[in-house]
């Protein structure tokens, strides 16, 4: 089996499970799952002292970690949303606690972002310190899958190219017991892995982090380039 279909086929198992389980609202397939707990798992990330000290936040849109972003927005932190699917030639929301025009709980929505957030470059975000994504299954290795599309991991590829993130950037997801698996999962040069795992009932250190240089090209479909703005606009630079 190859490893996009091994991919798939551990999240197809994953997805099956949280839906028997009822830890999921029906219809999680295909999805970032929303997962009961996702609240408490938001509580059990600010306890931590890398939360705390963090003073920039790059978050994904998944409505999992809706409460994390809310908490953030509550907590004065500079959250860097990215527009779904990294569809607008600007790929990020820029949500400035300072700025709000609705409430936290409220502008961490992704659908209300998109009406009340200025949308950004990388060459306007401050450095990042630290990253929440979603994920549909994690290792204790530190080894995630998303949904399969890539969007996590083309986000991350671009701060690391613009110089945003570093070593000391910690990349955390937020996910229900039940996403944490036993399996070795397959990975390529292009995936991230994450530093911590964070449930409603627990913190899993993982490690040793792993990180992409950058973009690497040659992984990209030319659909995929055509399908997100910023990847057209870089790859007709690096073709001028």
């Amino acid at each position: 089996m190859d490893t996009d279909r091994a991919k798939q086929a551990i999240r197809e198992r994953v997805w099956a499970l949280l839906e028997r389980e009822r830890a999921v609202a029906p219809g999680v397939h295909g999805r970032i799952p929303a997962f009961f707990g996702a609240e408490a798992a938001a509580d059990r990330l600010a306890e931590l002292p890398f939360w705390q000290s963090a003073r920039v936040v790059k978050a994904v849109p998944d409505k999992a970690q809706l409460p994390v972003r809310a908490r953030a927005l509550t907590e004065g932190k500079l959250v860097y949303m990215a527009v779904p699917k990294l569809a607008e030639a600007l790929p990020f929301y820029l949500l400035d606690p300072a700025a709000l025009t609705v409430p936290p709980s409220e502008a961490a929505s992704s659908k209300v972002a998109a009406t009340v957030a200025r949308k950004i470059g990388v060459d306007e975000m401050r450095t990042v310190d630290l990253i929440v994504c979603g994920s549909v299954a994690v290792n204790r290795h530190g080894v995630r899958l998303g949904k399969g599309a890539g969007y996590s991991d083309i986000e991350v590829a671009l701060l690391q190219e613009a110089g945003l993130i570093g070593p000391n950037t910690t990349i955390v997801t937020t996910v229900h017991p039940l996403q944490v698996v036993d399996d070795e999962l397959p990975e390529t040069r292009h995936d991230f892995s994450v530093d911590l795992i964070v449930t409603p009932d627990q913190v899993i250190r993982c490690g040793p982090s792993r990180r992409p240089a950058g973009l690497y090209w040659d992984s990209l479909s030319r659909k995929k380039i055509e399908t997100i703005p910023i990847l057209a606009a870089l790859a007709n630079s690096r073709s001028v």
